[in-house]
């Protein structure tokens, strides 16, 4: 029998260690249920990232066939581990260095998403010492972080010089968003599948990094009563996304959806893709596989099959 040698990474320098290692657990668990695979784990210290040569020779010592990088943030999931597999030209599940950039960075993907004609919240980049020209309220929050680290709301203009004080330290670049109320949205895309569309209910007054990962209050609705055709619409539109970021193999695609109070049209917008989004027991693209009859190490094996050609 053939056997694949699959590296799971996890872990990491960026805020999302925790989260990376819960989902590279449950990866590298799921994966090893194959008698096809064998799964080599890896924990990258969140003290510092290792450098090419590093990566490569541990990469050799694991005599590995395929990567599987599980990481989340700006250096595991935002290009520069991206960048490094790809110099050393081992294939590896989920999007290139390119693309990983421009979807971690919120305002390229903000910026993406109107070319495409889809409508997203007014953003701009926060500037030291020039106005925030947009009218409360807004949140502030990293350009190129997930798991909503560092969100923070404005709802009075005088506001702003506090959150971004508190943020400046920890993040290089901020930005400002308008804030839109509305219905939270996901939409999983695997391959080319779109899945069923997910509808996000937190207990809470904001999805934050504890509804999404610590509490058991969330509620996640799967295929939630919607506007006749808006699911497709999403489907349709969250693919057109994934492709104009340049993403492969996986994404996840989040949007909001304002009801007026007016009784007018709803309104979808765009707001993020995430190119290796989670794979906690608490995560939405397992939790979309699961609706389509697709069990969780059923999509691990079909991610990393599917990305053995490509580097």
């Amino acid at each position: 029998m053939t056997t694949t040698t699959v590296t799971v990474l996890m872990g990491g320098p960026d805020a999302e260690h925790d989260v990376s290692i819960r989902s590279g657990t449950r990866v590298a668990d799921a994966l090893a249920t194959f008698d096809d695979l064998v799964v080599r784990p890896r924990t990258i210290p969140a003290t510092e990232s290792p450098d090419h040569d590093v990566l490569a020779a541990m990469l050799d010592e694991d005599r590995c066939d395929v990567v599987f990088p599980v990481l989340h943030g700006p250096w595991g999931e935002g290009g520069p581990l991206q960048r490094m597999l790809e110099s050393i030209g081992r294939p590896f599940v989920g999007s290139g260095a390119d693309a990983a950039a421009r979807a971690m960075d919120k305002l390229a993907s903000k910026r993406t998403a109107a070319i495409a004609g889809t409508a997203t919240p007014d953003a701009v980049e926060v500037v030291a010492d020039r106005p925030i020209p947009l009218d409360p309220p807004f949140v502030i929050k990293p350009v190129d972080e997930g798991s909503s680290v560092g969100v923070r709301f404005v709802h009075a203009t005088a506001d702003a010089d506090a959150a971004i004080a508190e943020l400046r330290p920890r993040h290089r670049r901020l930005m400002a968003e308008s804030f839109v109320k509305g219905r939270e949205l996901t939409v999983a895309i695997v391959g080319d599948d779109a899945f069923p569309v997910i509808e996000i209910v937190p207990a809470t007054a904001f999805y934050d990094y504890e509804a999404k990962y610590l509490r058991d209050d969330t509620r996640y609705v799967v295929d939630p009563p919607l506007p006749e055709g808006l699911a497709d619409d999403l489907a349709c539109r969250s693919r057109v996304l994934h492709d104009a970021i340049g993403a492969r193999h996986l994404s996840r695609v989040d949007w909001l959806l304002e009801e007026p109070a007016d009784g007018g049209p709803p309104r979808i917008w765009f707001l993020e893709v995430n190119t290796m989004p989670g794979m906690t027991d608490h995560s939405l693209v397992p939790m979309a596989a699961a609706a389509r009859g697709i069990d969780f190490p059923t999509l691990c094996r079909g991610l990393v099959l599917g990305c053995r050609t490509d580097k």
